[in-house]
């Protein structure tokens, strides 16, 4: 004949419920602590990059300035644009050079 009450060697089922919960609970504090740490970072990395992003802007600025003063130098010169400038053709400038290579203004 089988025992009228079986073997209670497991936890006893109104506490496994409780057990789980407060395991699950738990496990769940633990998440909440690591999105927080990980939110924080998150927020660190972006307050970084809004810095760089104005310090890639400036540096724009300052590439296309050196870019620009290259082309008015170098057109200037009349290098690059297959035009020689207006001393060169013989036209009048407003400007002569003198035998060591100066500029002085022609009367």
């Amino acid at each position: 004949m089988p025992p009228l009450h079986p073997s209670r060697t497991s936890i006893r089922p109104s506490m496994a419920p409780s057990n789980a919960k407060a395991r699950q609970v738990s496990h769940l504090t633990s998440q909440l602590a690591q999105l927080q740490a990980n939110l924080a970072d998150l927020e660190d990395i972006a307050r970084v990059t809004a810095v760089q992003a104005e310090n890639i802007k400036v540096l724009g600025s300052l590439n296309c300035a050196m870019l620009m003063a290259a082309s008015k130098v170098l057109g200037e010169t009349g290098i690059g644009h297959g035009k020689p400038s207006p001393a060169a053709r013989g036209g009048k400038s407003g400007h002569a050079e003198d035998d060591d290579g100066d500029m002085e203004m022609a009367d």
